[in-house]
């Protein structure tokens, strides 16, 4: 009886323990955890989540204690990783890749009094939303840059992988050159993978042999413009201003900013407004951006770009704007109609004028 009565004892003990660690004074700040899938360096997917904590840590002040944890592989050790977060009183947690949307789920089902947010998946819980950018926005202006700019009437583009999120992005590309350029193409080589410079190099490679004069690219590394810059030839950047490493070959580059957003996000969850509905916020909200347009294009055409821009900013332009044909040339998109955000999550084809096969 005593030895029942002490382990009981003892379980108490551990639990009021144990609860003690997930629970948080009034005026302590906001534990706010980072999940990254690769190293922080000073360019790249990372390096621009990275840059957005910090932002968001020097707007926000006491009110955050942020902690972030990078180089995470997915599966297993993502799952520790959360967990370990969760279990150290981290309030609000940020998963930063794709790959990290089931194990994110799981923990959100062991801590429902945290909020968990997951970048580009489509699973949620109560106390888990999504969130994602319109990349086809700043990547349509890229496009516009490249297909004003090709004199091959050719542009490459290294993919990741045919995720809808992966084609709004090269479709959205493809539109913006051919509106500046009926003629163009796009050859398109996947890499299955969001980062190895090894092969980003090789498929960089591949594509300048192909005869294209632009590469642009959906992956993570700096290898396409090294590989421009190498060759003589011309790149559209992705994730970050690359233009030090090519300051000759670099047209321009597809930026994320993130520090409007984690700010205005962990925000939410300091005043209590947290809702897990999906964000997939626009150029508007301040969250993308393309980088300074290169010296090797000439002013009217930046000029066009910027107006561009523009409208898409104000909503009186939309990348996705009838007619568009797919490489069927079936109509996809009406004369007149702009493509619902429904079947932009759901995309599973190739805008007209894109050289790529898409796996059955």
């Amino acid at each position: 009886m005593i030895r029942i009565l002490m382990r009981c004892v003892m379980a108490l003990v551990v639990a009021v323990a144990v609860m003690g660690t997930h629970s948080a004074n009034a005026g302590d700040p906001l534990g706010v955890g980072f999940v990254y899938f690769s190293p922080v360096g000073d360019t790249g997917w990372t390096a621009e989540h990275d840059k957005g904590r910090l932002e968001m840590e020097a707007a926000l002040g006491a009110k955050v204690k942020a902690k972030i944890v990078e180089n995470v592989a997915y599966g297993p050790d993502a799952l520790r990783v959360i967990r370990q977060l969760a279990a150290d009183g981290h309030k609000l947690i940020y998963t930063t890749s794709f790959g990290f949307m089931d194990q994110t789920l799981e923990v959100a089902g062991l801590y429902p009094d945290i909020k968990f947010m997951h970048l580009d998946g489509y699973k949620s819980a109560e106390n888990m939303g999504t969130y994602s950018l319109r990349y086809y926005e700043p990547s349509y202006l890229a496009g516009m840059v490249a297909g004003a700019t090709t004199k091959s009437d050719t542009i490459g583009y290294v993919s990741s992988f045919p995720l809808p999120a992966v084609l709004q992005i090269i479709n959205g590309f493809a539109l913006g050159a051919q509106a500046m350029n009926p003629d163009v193409k796009i050859k398109v080589i996947e890499v299955n993978s969001w980062y190895d410079p090894g092969r980003e190099r090789e498929a960089t490679d591949a594509l300048f042999a192909q005869g294209v004069d632009i590469v642009a690219h959906v992956t993570d590394s700096s290898a396409p413009t090294l590989s421009a810059q190498r060759t003589g030839k011309l790149v559209i950047g992705f994730h970050s201003d690359r233009s030090k490493f090519g300051p000759d070959s670099q047209l321009t580059a597809v930026i994320p900013v993130w520090g409007e957003f984690y700010t205005r996000v962990t925000k939410t969850v300091l005043d209590g407004s947290w809702t897990n509905a999906p964000i997939w916020d626009p150029m508007s909200a301040g969250v993308l951006a393309i980088a300074p347009i290169g010296k090797m294009v000439p002013e009217d055409i930046a000029a066009k770009v910027m107006k561009r821009q523009a409208e898409i900013t104000a909503g009186t332009f939309h990348p996705f704007q009838g007619p568009i044909k797919d490489q069927a040339g079936t109509v996809r998109v009406k004369d007149g109609e702009t493509i619902p955000d429904a079947d932009l999550y759901s995309m599973n084809w190739y805008v007209q004028g894109v050289e790529a096969t898409l796996p059955e």
